[in-house]
């Protein structure tokens, strides 16, 4: 009887530190729907489809609202004004990272993505000139990008016309481009290594967007105690980590300080320089940090929307076809698209944007933190708080983008035709921490797209009328389903 007693004791004790916490956070943050103790608003939420819960809660609180994942808040930002007043008007102040618990585990706070403070501002600074020293904005990575997407075009022609899984072969281009800036090579399409660093960032982007994973994130005391699929994860990230670790040590070995061949070597460079600064942000530990992350995103997200664009346009085949006609008139066949062209190819353009736009890859976006107490439309939010800002949101407008939920390059378009552009197009973010590689991606999804339809037509082995465009997965992104494709030479 006794045990039981100090039992339920120590639970109610637990539920009222609860009670209290979330009472005592509260303050003036925004609206929100009353938490539960310790599990906060985690019921409420349809973890399967958080985008589709913040629509619904904003029609209650508004574009600015407060919602417990746990016993945390977080403030959700929802709306094109909200999310441009915060990142772009107040972008200092949620210039912060927020709380990513599996991030956390695997980098520890260092890194270009979800680090914070001096470090952050210290690799990013690096990372970005970098990234230009070898060619990011200029002419040379078009050339690389290029030649890539020449190398492309000959791996698809070896399927000869046989329905494939273009999953590993769309995820080779880009990993190719920022291979050859960070390791200063490129890997053959059917090199082993190869495939399997590309399986490993596959399946991490689709298991962090699983329903268990936002579990996970909400309760980060199962990723160090229990088992689940966030273990693999860390695994697959330990496994891309030793890899990068190993090709450092190749780096050393060769590092020639007056002439630095990539992203590494520079790194290097710069560890030597500051290797009597105590306080060097420059360190072992940063390299390998920065270079996975700057490895995992320049790869991911553009493999991933190539593939769902190819997805679209095979449910579409008349936007396809005026894709095709477009290049035929504008590149023809003696050559290879180039980024002058995009301004003669002003529907292309608008498809480039328009997958973008339709495929939502980040919905939420990556989380924010605010870096100090912060006043924001009457609201104070304590600075460490963590902020969601809805790309869906916006990029889903039905203002800016008349039935949003429709594939429709028109939403690029004037009436005459002409390419438009809209303040509403946040794939990359926007502000302080806006991705760092937009410049490459942009460039990396009109020349391989383009690429890929002046040399083949894309033919689905089901009928139009089955293809199925619907995510699998709708958490930290939206996974495509699987599917198949015959390129057909033209």
């Amino acid at each position: 009887m006794d045990t039981v007693v100090i039992l339920v004791l120590g639970l109610s004790c637990l539920l009222l530190f609860s009670l209290w916490r979330q009472s005592s956070g509260r303050g003036k943050l925004p609206p929100g729907p009353t938490p539960l103790p310790i599990i906060g608003n985690i019921l409420q939420i349809n973890i399967k489809d958080i985008s589709k819960s913040f629509n619904n809660f904003s029609k209650v609180y508004g574009p600015v609202f407060t919602l417990y994942f746990g016993m945390k808040p977080t403030v959700v930002l929802h709306g094109y004004k909200a999310v441009k007043e915060a990142l772009i008007d107040h972008g200092e102040e949620f210039s912060g990272r927020g709380s990513f618990p599996v991030a956390e585990r695997v980098n520890n706070g260092l890194g270009v993505i979800f680090s914070n403070g001096k470090s952050w501002k210290e690799m990013r600074r690096f990372s970005i000139m970098t990234l230009r020293n070898f060619g990011m904005g200029k002419r040379s990575i078009e050339d690389c990008v290029q030649e890539e997407a020449r190398c492309l075009v000959e791996e698809l022609r070896k399927t000869n016309g046989s329905p494939c899984d273009p999953t590993f072969i769309l995820g080779c281009a880009p990993c190719n481009v920022i291979c050859s800036i960070i390791f200063h090579k490129r890997f053959d399409y059917n090199d082993q290594n190869f495939l399997n660093l590309m399986e490993k960032l596959n399946e991490n982007f689709r298991l962090l967007s699983t329903p268990w994973i936002q579990v996970c994130h909400a309760f980060p005391v199962i990723i160090k105690y229990l088992p689940g699929t966030h273990n693999t994860i860390l695994k697959n990230f330990a496994c891309i980590k030793s890899y990068v670790l190993e090709k450092v040590k190749e780096h050393q070995e060769s590092l020639d300080t007056s002439n630095p061949r990539d992203f590494i070597d520079s790194f290097l460079i710069k560890m030597e320089q500051e290797k009597h600064n105590g306080q060097s942000e420059f360190t072992m530990e940063s390299l390998l940090a920065t270079v996975t992350d700057t490895f995992a995103a320049g790869t991911e997200t553009t493999s991933t929307t190539l593939r769902y664009g190819l997805l679209l346009l095979l449910k579409r085949p008349h936007v396809t076809a005026k894709v095709q006609e477009e290049i035929s008139r504008v590149v023809g066949r003696d050559r290879s698209p180039c980024m002058q062209d995009r301004s003669h190819m002003p529907y292309t353009d608008a498809v480039v944007h328009e997958i973008q736009r339709y495929i939502d890859l980040i919905p939420m976006n990556l989380p924010h933190s605010v870096t100090c107490d912060t006043k924001f439309r009457n609201y104070v939010i304590p600075k460490g708080t963590t902020v969601v800002t809805s790309l869906s949101s916006v990029l889903h407008n039905d203002k800016e983008f008349p039935n949003p939920e429709e594939f429709d390059p028109g939403h690029f378009l004037d009436k005459s035709g002409n390419f438009k552009k809209s303040d509403y197009f946040l794939p990359f973010s926007a502000g302080k921490r806006m991705c760092a590689g937009e410049g490459l991606a942009r460039v990396e999804l009109f020349l391989f797209l383009t690429t890929i339809l002046q040399n083949f037509s894309l033919k689905p082995v089901i009928g139009t009328e089955n293809i199925d465009i619907t995510p699998i997965f709708n958490g930290f992104g939206h996974v495509p389903p699987l599917y198949q494709v015959r390129f057909i030479p033209v």
